[in-house]
């Protein structure tokens, strides 16, 4: 006899791209109606202009950021790692380039291979049995000489394992370095409040925390921070940092989804909590011999 398929399935792949979130829809259908470029002086313009902002309010929120000025919209989580990780990141007009990039060994491909620096001037900072960097490893890499910009992932989209960033942001800034976390993870999971990590900036991409497909950020802990040189040149939206006319209706999203995490992200870990133990529970039920890590 034929297997019986059954007629629901259950979605587990939130971490891919999480389902979209109704009220995310709803905005996504508004901001459709508005019909003006968000960089054009007239009405239709301002009004598009408007939704940006205060989506922008929404994200600056979510994240800790200085302030909304402190967000810059990008298409997404790689675009953001792409755009910050180059020499020029947290570096002032009159001084020189950062020396080295340290990467998590564990961290996407959007930041393995995404960054902007010589090859000769990276390396992979290892990581323990447990998934987390090797903070000693760290501190002794901090010892050597040359300006250093960490790039440290929040959680780990693979293993759930979520990083020490804060410990290690306090030993790159000691070194007088500068800290990126890709924190895509984390929104809507778990606390991504900028100053709680220690980064200096870190990006945040809608569709990870049930926003659309298309809009992502990158939040600077303070206003005027220097993101370095920018990945898209041109009409110089995003106050010059990412040019191209913004994703209204994504963005407009993105800003639902992020209010929406601000307010409901206790409740939620709480939830995933249960649900992991339930699921080692099982597990070490029928394997006695896995470890939790």
């Amino acid at each position: 006899m034929a297997a019986v398929r059954p007629t629901t399935r259950t979605y587990l792949d939130h971490n891919a791209t999480a389902p979209l979130r109704p009220a995310a829809r709803e905005a996504v259908l508004a901001a459709m109606e508005a019909s003006g470029n968000p960089s054009s002086v007239h009405a239709e313009g301002q009004a598009a202009r408007r939704i940006v902002e205060d989506a922008r309010a929404q994200v600056a929120r979510l994240a800790g950021a200085a302030a909304p000025r402190a967000v810059t919209f990008v298409s997404g989580g790689t675009e953001a790692a792409n755009t910050a990780l180059n020499p020029r990141f947290g570096v002032g007009q009159k001084e020189a380039p950062l020396d080295r990039l340290i990467v998590g060994a564990g961290e996407h491909s959007c930041v393995l291979s995404g960054h902007r620096f010589p090859d000769s001037a990276v390396e992979i900072a290892p990581f323990g049995a447990d998934g987390r960097i090797d903070l000693d490893w760290l501190e002794g890499a901090c010892r050597r000489p040359g300006r250093i910009l960490l790039a440290l992932q929040g959680a780990n989209n693979e293993t759930g394992v979520i990083q020490p960033v804060g410990e290690a942001a306090a030993l790159v800034h000691a070194a007088g370095g500068y800290v990126f976390c890709d924190a895509v993870q984390l929104a809507g999971r778990a606390d991504c409040d900028i100053a709680a990590l220690g980064a200096d900036a870190l990006a945040l991409s809608a569709h990870k925390m049930g926003g659309p497909k298309g809009a992502g950020a990158l939040a600077a802990a303070s206003v005027g921070f220097n993101l370095g040189e920018p990945l898209i040149r041109g009409g110089g939206q995003e106050r010059g940092v990412r040019a191209g006319t913004e994703n209204v209706a994504a963005i407009a999203g993105f800003g639902a989804a992020a209010r929406a995490c601000a307010t409901g992200t206790a409740d939620e870990a709480a939830r995933l909590i249960v649900l992991r133990d339930c699921l080692a529970d099982a597990v070490r039920d029928a394997a006695p011999y896995a470890v939790r890590c």
